[in-house]
């Protein structure tokens, strides 16, 4: 019998924003891709929030090998003291949200412990566990090293599936470029697109909506409403 069970796998981002949090509520096991290449000025290390004066890019100073070959998971962060700076420019960006107080602590106490973290990967990982916890997502995450991994792009994604159990995959419409379909067809695997497309808004402090920041953004100004404005819970 074909399994159900449904698949993601992308890298780890910092913060991520809403959409990331669609995909990984919308499968079974979401898997972190934290065996490919690291690259430099991407989502990875950093995200937007939203400022009183604007937009602005949270970023973790990271350590570079200089090596082509440096992953995700062999990435560490210069020291610890990026996360009392990020957090106070949360705090002074959200501290007057409708929501801000509900979950302060609770984002607070993660960038306290990220101190001590030395691997962007771990630190990446930790905030999203506790965003899906906010957002009543309960996926399995697992990361990509727990697993043998094949050559090439799509076999690596097909592998990767097929290792965890899935029947089918969830690809965000970025991979289009390279994802060969009819790999993932040849093992009887359906292959599902993301759509990005139709996210309601609500009230920022920008005049134009911007939808590509952090889902922290949304949680504190909407706190327990913020499922309405995600597509994985039925918008």
């Amino acid at each position: 019998m074909k399994s159900r069970k449904k698949v993601a796998i992308l890298q780890s981002n910092y913060i991520p924003w809403k959409g990331y949090f669609d995909i990984i509520h919308m499968v079974d096991e979401f898997i972190l891709y934290d065996d490919v290449q690291y690259t430099k000025n991407d989502w990875r290390n950093r995200n937007k929030i939203v400022t009183k004066d604007g937009l602005i890019w949270l970023s973790i100073p990271v350590l570079h090998t200089g090596k082509f070959s440096q992953k995700i998971r062999e990435t560490k962060v210069i020291d610890g003291r990026w996360a009392d700076k990020h957090w106070r420019s949360i705090e002074y960006s959200y501290s007057k949200a409708e929501c801000f107080e509900r979950y302060a602590e609770r984002i607070k106490r993660v960038y306290e412990a990220c101190r001590e973290e030395t691997y962007l990967s771990r630190i990446n990982y930790l905030f999203i566990r506790e965003i899906c916890d906010i957002l009543g997502i309960g996926t399995k995450i697992s990361y990509s090293s727990d697993y043998c991994l094949a050559e090439g792009k799509t076999e690596r994604l097909v592998q990767l599936v097929k290792d965890a159990g899935g029947g089918s995959y969830l690809s965000g419409p970025a991979a289009k470029d390279y994802i060969r379909e009819n790999l993932f067809a040849e093992e009887g695997i359906a292959l599902e697109w993301m759509d990005y497309s139709g996210y309601p808004e609500y009230a920022q402090t920008l005049q134009q909506f911007e939808h590509g920041v952090s889902v922290l953004d949304l949680i504190f100004h909407k706190g327990p409403e913020a499922k309405n404005y995600m597509k994985s819970f039925g918008i």
